[in-house]
């Protein structure tokens, strides 16, 4: 049966980095093994910039633009050169046509609706790092074949949140990718449209890549490869006494990451629920160290509770303006203009009057709703807020952990408690009650 590794940025930011898949794949002999692949490092980040360059004053002529288009080829051919020096099968010519691709792809959509020139660039990330990686594998014996995942996904044209064409992608993944004894590498987080165009998956979306693939070929198993041995009860970075998950459920770490935590794509878990894959997540530095687990056992959910911060939220509260009451058509009225912006909810609370909730600050999108709602309701307004959500909490846990500071709005359930607060009441480093 086919295993899935997905490796996202961070395990190949680097000629070092991308050395350090080589052992990790020879000890992996079973086949068919198919491996997604990420931009290497903050390439995504660099490839935005370079966009906004592009749509800017004086576009891909501009200084800004060929100054960050610069940088990134020279970093990516740093990386070619301390891998492969002198060798005949180096990429650099391969990658070197792929820039070129990319230069030629921000000259096509300048003007072009701004998702849709995202996708046809943001995606040479991908289609770059796995040009270098898979030519690197070879180079090392292992054999390997380099797809396209744009031929390969199967989207919409619902660009930078594409949906996936389920029964095209299965067909297309099995005939091309079913049964083979060498490596085969691909991309994470893109796909394309039956017209030809690149599309992406939302941002993070690699992990659902992976998934993707795992469920068209009834994968035994995904092992998503992190710079960390598995998933925390909280981020290690603001809680001192953060511990490692051994083994959680698909709803368990849905519920984590619907809200905000950073450990696996909210789309990821379904598919592989759906087939009972199990999902392992590992350290690429500590690859003999304990994963953790997530598959279909919930019986260890509430052993430990979870802590997820949401920073740089804002608070809106929305009231009628002839004192009527804040009924269902009102709240459906709001509630389908957070949609139409584009936006979540990560906190929601209502009143007979009133109807508020947390949003995360995106000024692109939150200025056009709160300027929206201003023509035909009261609306109040406060930024720079911290969300806390507790999962499993134990009794008292939620009132220490809000010692010295004002709540500003709670929700609770049987399983879940959230407060927000003003970030500046907030402190750097947190402390699980014991």
């Amino acid at each position: 049966m086919t295993t899935v590794f997905k490796f996202g940025g961070a395990s190949i930011k680097d000629a070092d980095a991308i050395r350090h898949l080589t052992p990790l794949l020879e000890r992996h002999r079973d086949r068919p093994l198919v491996v997604v692949v990420s931009a290497m490092g903050k390439t995504t980040n660099k490839l935005e910039a370079l966009l906004a360059a592009a749509r800017g004053e004086g576009g891909t002529q501009g200084d800004e633009y060929r100054r960050c288009f610069e940088a990134l080829q020279t970093e990516h051919r740093e990386a070619i050169e301390a891998l492969f020096g002198d060798a005949t099968d180096s990429p650099r010519e391969c990658v070197d046509a792929l820039f070129d691709e990319l230069d030629a792809q921000h000259r096509r959509h300048r003007d072009s609706d701004h998702a849709k020139h995202y996708d046809q660039t943001v995606c040479y990330g991908e289609l770059i790092s796995t040009t270098i990686v898979a030519a690197w594998l070879n180079h090392n014996d292992i054999a390997t074949d380099w797809h396209d995942a744009r031929e390969l996904v199967r989207t919409d044209a619902c660009y930078q949140a594409a949906n996936l064409d389920w029964s095209t992608t299965a067909e297309t993944v099995r005939q091309r990718l079913a049964g083979s004894d060498r490596v085969i590498l691909t991309q994470g987080f893109i796909g394309g449209t039956a017209e030809g165009e690149a599309t992406t998956l939302g941002r993070e979306g690699s992990d659902f890549s992976a998934a993707i693939f795992a469920h068209c070929l009834d994968a035994r198993e995904v092992v998503i490869w992190k710079d960390v041995t598995g998933l925390f009860n909280a981020d290690p970075r603001r809680f001192d006494n953060a511990v490692q998950l051994e083994r959680i459920s698909y709803a368990e770490a849905t519920e984590l990451a619907w809200h905000g935590a950073k450990v696996i794509h909210p789309k990821t878990l379904g598919p592989l629920q759906e087939k009972s894959i199990p999902l392992t997540v590992r350290s690429f530095e500590t690859p003999d160290a304990e994963p953790t687990v997530i598959d279909a056992e919930r019986r260890f959910d509430s052993d430990v509770a979870s802590c997820i911060l949401r920073e740089a939220q804002v608070w809106v509260e929305v009231r009628p303006r002839d004192f009527s009451f804040m009924d269902e058509p009102r709240q459906h009225d709001i509630l389908g203009r957070l949609v139409k912006a584009g936006l979540h909810a990560n906190l929601v609370d209502s009143g007979a009057m009133r109807f508020a909730f947390c949003l995360d600050d995106k000024p692109e999108r939150l200025e056009s709703l709160i300027e929206s709602l201003r023509g035909d309701y009261e609306v109040g307004r406060e930024d720079a807020l911290m969300l806390l959500t507790v999962r499993h909490p134990r009794p008292g846990m939620l009132d220490t952990l809000s010692e010295g500071r004002e709540a500003l709005a709670e929700r609770r359930n049987a399983t879940t408690a959230q407060r927000l607060f003003r970030s500046r009441e907030c402190p750097e480093t947190w402390h699980i009650p014991e």
